[in-house]
């Protein structure tokens, strides 16, 4: 972990907040190649699950929330830790990291009774601050999902089964953020929400579990690093009938990566029940079904139903995490020489390609280089990145660690042969090819 923090840093992947300041904890900022890992990693989601498929649409949801929305989805009554103080170094634990009754921090046994602990930010609304103007800082994504489930069927005229899906900003007040960007108080997820007619709910389980590890390892990560966990009923959430966990070997241990719920009717139905929110008596609901907002008609069966949902959620952060973790590499080069390589699958790479002249500052190289740079460019596959610093060999072992494919040498032949030197990141292999043939190579380097 200390060398993943390290490289993050120094080659701008990842920094902690406001560290002039001496820093927040739990919370982290993305530097300008961080910022492309991430972005990277959330457009192959959004493609596998939006652009690749007929049955998924998307959604940008706010995340200011009434308070309504978490009271009645349970989030109010049980999204809570149990807190434990030490009285003698007055730090403050989880109570599943007590072991053996001692203190984390210093190893006192004189420890408060657990006490439940909200973990959901608020925020005042509006001019006035009292217990009723305030709103929640939303600590899921599915929510929001689940409250515009029948804004978006109708405005998709989607059937069961179909999915929403976002990916979004989600804040979590942690006791103890820890393991660098894994555990934070500000954080981002992918999130899906998968609508299966009651019956067909642990068959779907089944199928996206499938295909969350699929595309998991489509993203560099090695299957040998997963393993499946199933949750135990009395870990399960409050809304849970079925929990599979996607666990990942981080440099910390075995953790959580990806969570496969099955979240029932709960959610749909807890909103639809809340007759504050619908308008609705309950004589009117007893009487019709149909005004169940949240609900769906069965056409054949005529008569309504409230879906059930099945929900893989992902943290883009761990995400992150786990892809720098399986790329981080550490070889020989021969002569007792080492080199780190970033080995990150083309598509995440933050940068694609970087063009560097042969002497720095030279303008008929510096001319050609920032041509073939835009040229590359315009093709739409991602930053190609114009690298002037004319040390061939330390241009080369600095984009070899932050995952760069392809370098792409200019040199005096090119300005006489119209050629390039391209090398290989993985191999360190290098050929000649001409500028009229580079797109080419180009993207065939990031297939």
């Amino acid at each position: 972990m200390d060398e993943l923090v390290s490289l993050c840093k120094r080659r701008g992947f990842v920094f902690q907040s406001g560290e002039v300041y001496g820093g927040l904890q739990g919370v982290y900022d993305y530097g300008p190649l961080g910022v492309e890992l991430k972005n990277n990693l959330k457009h192959s989601w959004w493609s596998a699950m939006i652009f690749e498929r007929d049955d998924i649409e998307g959604l940008d949801a706010a995340i200011l929330s009434k308070k309504e929305v978490f009271k009645y989805s349970g989030h109010e009554d049980t999204f809570s830790d149990p807190l434990v103080d030490c009285k003698d170094c007055k730090s403050r634990w989880r109570e599943d990291l007590i072991v053996d009754g001692k203190c984390p921090g210093c190893g006192s046994h004189d420890l408060t009774s657990p006490r439940p602990f909200n973990l959901m930010f608020k925020t005042p609304v509006g001019p006035v601050e009292n217990e009723e103007n305030f709103a929640y800082l939303r600590p899921e994504t599915a929510q929001h999902i689940f409250t515009s489930f029948k804004n978006v069927q109708d405005s998709t005229s989607r059937q069961i089964p179909f999915g929403i899906a976002q990916i979004g900003k989600a804040f979590r007040n942690e006791i103890n953020p820890r393991n660098f960007i894994f555990r934070l108080r500000e954080f981002e997820q992918m999130e899906l929400e998968y609508f299966v007619k009651p019956g067909e709910d642990e068959a779907a389980l089944d199928y996206w579990c499938a295909e969350r590890l699929g595309w998991w390892e489509k993203q560099g990560v090695n299957p040998s690093s997963l393993e499946i966990y199933n949750v135990p009923n009395e870990e399960l959430a409050h809304y849970s009938k079925k929990t599979i966990d996607i666990m990942y070997r981080f440099p910390h241990g075995l953790e959580e990566l990806e969570g496969i719920a099955n979240r029932t009717d709960f959610d749909l139905g807890s909103h639809t029940k809340n007759q504050d929110a619908l308008s609705l008596t309950s004589k009117t609901m007893e009487n019709d079904e149909s005004t169940m907002r949240l609900a769906v008609q069965d056409l054949e069966a005529k008569k309504w139903y409230v879906p059930f949902v099945i929900e893989p959620s992902a943290g883009v952060d761990r995400g992150v995490l786990a892809i720098l973790n399986e790329a981080f590499t550490v070889e020989a080069i021969g002569d007792g020489k080492e080199r780190t390589v970033l080995k990150l699958k083309p598509h995440l790479s933050p940068i694609k390609a970087a063009v560097i002249p042969l002497k720095k500052n030279n303008d008929e190289l510096v001319r050609l280089a920032k041509e073939i740079k835009q040229n590359l460019q315009a093709l739409g596959l991602g930053r190609v990145f114009f690298e002037n610093t004319g040390n061939i060999g330390k241009a080369y072992r600095r984009h070899d660690e932050v995952g760069t494919p392809m370098c792409i040498t200019v040199d005096f032949d090119s300005l006489e042969n119209q050629t390039v030197t391209i090398r290989d990141r993985d191999s360190m292999e290098q050929k000649i090819v001409s500028i009229s043939e580079l797109p080419e190579a180009y993207i065939g380097a990031l297939k």
